[in-house]
């Protein structure tokens, strides 16, 4: 029972891509990575050889998933511009038109109330030592949120932009 429960868990945190291909692995270890790798560190992330990350390396390179720092040793990084090109994609092709500006619209309102809540313009601005202690996280979720509605409402916006074939932004 016990191993039944296990299998349809998620995998042990040190082998995240266990039951994956290499292709598969690689792309993980891509996707995982906070800077630019060399391939023998790719490979030991997804576990394959050196030779095998190379190439799926190069490969993803081809398709500007990752991006090439030549050198000795040659480094690999997530190329975020990428993904960020695959989401506004995606919420252009999910979504219509008006559904995307009620979202931005509707993003561009809760930034509005944490700008009138915190009086700044950016979460950034916050500081957050000015606040008691016992509600310091509070504000850190808070801040959090607010960061992250600025940034999706950046996508949303870009999305409902290319949507529309317009470069005039709805919001600012």
């Amino acid at each position: 029972m016990a191993d039944d429960a296990r299998r349809s868990g998620p995998p042990p945190f040190e082998r995240p891509f266990e039951d994956e291909d290499t292709k598969q692995r690689v792309y993980g270890a891509v996707l995982h990575a906070r800077g630019p790798m060399t391939a023998a560190e790719m490979a030991e992330r997804a576990d394959c050889s050196e030779e095998s990350a190379r190439a799926h390396l190069s490969f993803y390179a081809d398709l500007g998933i990752v991006i090439r720092h030549d050198g000795r040793p040659v480094r690999y990084e997530r190329n975020d511009d990428y993904f960020e090109w695959r989401r506004v994609n995606e919420l252009a092709r999910d979504h219509t038109v008006d559904e995307l500006q009620a979202r931005v619209s509707e993003l561009t309102d809760r930034i509005e109330t944490y700008r009138d809540e915190y009086g700044v313009d950016s979460p950034a601005d916050v500081d957050v030592l000015e606040f008691d202690a016992e509600l310091v996280d509070d504000v850190y979720v808070e801040l959090g949120d607010w960061a992250t509605a600025i940034e999706e409402r950046r996508l949303h916006e870009r999305a409902r932009r290319k949507a529309t074939g317009s470069t005039a932004p709805s919001h600012s």
